[in-house]
């Protein structure tokens, strides 16, 4: 199993502490450096920053938000930051959510399944360097009846194949990326759940497309902090408000996902209260009703020993590469926490 790291979003106050991360964890021999984007900081231009101070490391959008950019442009993107870092590029899609989508870019949240479909296919034809042209429900192109003609990328990428990942959540989400993905971002994954929400779901996408999980990259992201075993509890308070955040307070009342994976990993009266005080203005009431032992399914807690047995759990659940969050109040608790993970993957007997 890999390590990769996740800087999350840009501009939060500590853009000069992310990027002596990402060296550290290139230093450090991870995989993979993702950022990510939301209706703040874009991904594109952070991957290319960290890109031209790191060497080794791999660089991943996770993610390029769906109704943000036309296909072709994620294409001419995917290209350029592939061939300025040297082949080291990772495209990771998604479409959002309803409230960003409508509500930042003016983009219909419908149909996500068939839209994602599609964007994948004219991204990947974009990238062959084929001539361009698309008939689809939500894109065609060129454009009927117009001046369009079909174009082809002018801009060689470093490889003929860059990595395809797309973030889903839901089971029919799931088997599509297992489909026609190269591998797919996962957020709050429980290693005891992970089969029944996660593996299985990615099992049957790939089996439809005739094919088996060997070389797909089942990559979950988990935020992390390193600590005594007695100080479990504490370490899980400081995930309150982010776990708040997602299961009571993302997408809309009737479309949020990561409530309902909650829901699914068996805590479903508990998300139904905590997405009840989100939504109501009790933020510190809804950080207050999730339930410790959710923290500690979907984080790294406590020593390396523990840690390691926790990685290990996840590398028995089928996950590749386990991408990890560092929490900490200064620099050198997130670069140590770095060091730590590491030294569990070790320890895990997983390096």
């Amino acid at each position: 199993m890999r390590l990769g790291i996740n800087l999350g979003y840009w501009g939060a106050g500590m853009d000069s502490d992310n990027l002596a991360v990402a060296q550290e964890a290139d230093r450090l021999g991870y995989s993979v450096c993702w950022a990510a984007e939301a209706y703040g900081s874009d991904a594109a231009t952070v991957l290319s920053w960290v890109a031209a101070q790191t060497e080794r490391i791999d660089i991943g959008s996770a993610i390029f938000q769906i109704p943000a950019r036309a296909p072709a442009m994620t294409a001419m993107t995917a290209a350029t930051l592939d061939s300025l870092s040297g082949g080291r590029f990772r495209l990771g899609l998604g479409v959002s959510g309803p409230q960003v989508s409508e509500g930042w870019y003016g983009v219909k949240f419908d149909k996500p399944l068939a839209r994602t479909r599609e964007y994948v296919d004219i991204v990947r034809k974009a990238m062959t360097r084929e001539r361009l042209s698309y008939e689809g429900e939500h894109w065609t192109l060129p454009l009927p009846g117009g001046p369009g003609k079909p174009l082809k990328l002018t801009v060689h990428p470093q490889r003929e194949h860059i990595p395809l990942y797309i973030a889903a959540i839901g089971p029919k989400n799931l088997q599509q990326t297992g489909e026609i993905a190269d591998g797919a971002l996962l957020i709050f994954p429980s290693a005891e759940h992970l089969e029944e929400t996660g593996v299985s779901h990615l099992r049957a996408g790939r089996e439809k497309a005739g094919k088996t999980l060997d070389g797909f990259d089942i990559c979950p992201t988990l935020p992390l902090a390193v600590g005594a075993d007695k100080d479990v509890s504490a370490l899980a308070d400081m995930f309150r408000p982010y776990t708040a955040l997602y299961v009571g307070g993302m997408g809309s009342p009737k479309q949020n996902f990561y409530n309902q994976l909650a829901q699914r990993m068996g805590y479903g009266k508990e998300a139904a209260e905590i997405q009840d005080k989100y939504l109501s203005g009790d933020k510190e009431g809804a950080a207050a009703a999730i339930p410790e032992r959710l923290i500690d399914q979907t984080t790294l807690l406590g020593s390396v020993e523990r840690i390691a047995e926790r990685m290990q759990a996840y590398a028995a659940a089928g996950v590749t590469t386990l991408t990890l969050a560092p929490a900490g109040f200064s620099l050198e608790d997130r670069l140590a926490s770095l060091r730590a993970g590491t030294e569990a993957l070790e320890h895990a007997g997983l390096a």
